[in-house]
Order: structure tokens, then C-alpha cells, then sequence
């Protein structure tokens, strides 16, 4: 059929394309969104991810014919919002505080076609072992950290880290397959490469 909407994928994560991939999903176009990704002054975590994945879906241009997915990932540490650290010292200060915790991974992600928007937040419980020096001080050489919200990706070397979650792996990843899917067949796109 001609008229499948193309996707449009408002995140250049590449783990969110490989998701994608996964339920037969590959975007027409990948535009990640210019947006200040600062939280607002007592924002708490989950409030505050459901909002960048709104406004990175609305600040994408997109034709009327076109679907924008847009997500945001985010760890919690109670109140406390870890991001995607600057530097290594950042990675090394966010692992230390993760080390021997539970924590949640809070992934909001939100779906555009015209002005509706079809919205779904996920939050997973994780726990991190106690990390050794020599643990923590390799993964930081890795570089694996960079771009990673908490500094840690869970299917990455940082998988030996995590004996246990509690809701959805793919949410922690960066993008929550079942509900991600749901939403996109919400907004008439076709999944798996058949009709709606």
C-alpha cells in the first residue's frame, strides 16, 4: 500500500533504531530534536521525562501525513534525576551513588501524527550490585557510560552489573517495545510489515 505513513524518529539514539528493528520498524527519517533537556527547578523524574517526550515529538516538523516518535529515558535515585553524564568524573559519581542501590528507569515516550498525541511512560525497578573499584574503574575506561542516562546501558558491559529489574528490559534499553508498538498502531501505523 501506498499510503503508510513514514516515521519519523526524533531520537538519533542508535539502541532505539535496533529496538525498532526488533518489531519490524526501520524510520523514514531519523530527526533528533533540539530542545533544552535541563530539568525545571523541583521537577521530580517521572513528571519531568513525560515532558521531554511530548516536547521533543512537538518540536519535530513533520507533514500531516507523517508519524513522529519521539522517548526519553531517565534514572531516579529517589528524587533525584540522573541524566547522561558530562564526563567520566559525572559517570564515576552516578555509579558510586547506584552501587548497592535500587533505583527506577523511567522511560516516557510519546507518538505525534498531526496535532494528536499518544502518550506512555513505563517506569522499571532496577538493582545494582555493590561495585568493586576495579569493576567501576573498567567500565569507565570502556567509555561505555557516554550518552547513557545514569551513566550505565543495562545491554552493554554494565549487564553484569544488574542482578534484577522489575517491568520492562526494552524500557530500560530506551525504548518499551509492547507499549511503543501500541502506540504506533494507535496512531494507524502499521506493525510486523502488515496493515492495521
Amino acid at each position: 500500500m501506498t499510503d503508510t505513513p513514514h516515521l519519523i524518529l526524533g531520537s538519533g539514539s542508535p539502541r532505539r533504531r535496533e529496538l525498532l528493528l526488533q518489531i519490524g520498524v526501520v524510520p523514514h527519517a531519523i530527526r533528533p530534536p533540539d530542545i533544552d533537556e535541563d530539568p525545571k527547578p523541583g521537577e521530580l523524574p517521572r513528571p519531568y521525562c513525560v515532558r521531554l517526550a511530548r516536547e521533543k515529538a512537538l518540536a519535530i516538523e513533520a507533514r500531516a501525513d507523517e508519524v513522529v516518535l519521539s522517548a526519553d529515558t531517565t534514572v531516579a535515585l529517589g528524587r533525584r534525576i540522573l541524566g547522561k553524564p558530562a564526563d567520566a568524573g559525572e559517570a564515576a559519581q552516578f555509579l558510586t551513588m547506584l552501587s548497592g542501590r535500587r533505583h527506577r528507569v523511567i522511560t516516557a515516550v510519546a507518538v505525534r501524527r498531526g496535532d494528536r498525541v499518544w502518550e506512555k511512560d513505563v517506569v522499571t525497578q532496577v538493582k545494582m550490585k555493590g561495585l568493586s573499584n576495579a569493576e567501576l574503574n573498567a567500565y569507565l575506561a570502556s567509555e561505555d557510560w557516554r550518552g547513557k542516562a545514569g551513566g550505565y546501558g543495562i545491554q552493554g558491559m554494565a549487564g553484569a552489573f544488574i542482578p534484577w529489574i522489575n517491568g520492562s528490559f526494552t524500557a530500560v534499553v530506551g525504548l518499551p517495545l509492547a507499549e511503543t508498538a501500541g502506540l504506533l498502531g494507535a496512531a494507524g501505523y502499521p506493525l510486523y510489515g502488515g496493515a492495521t
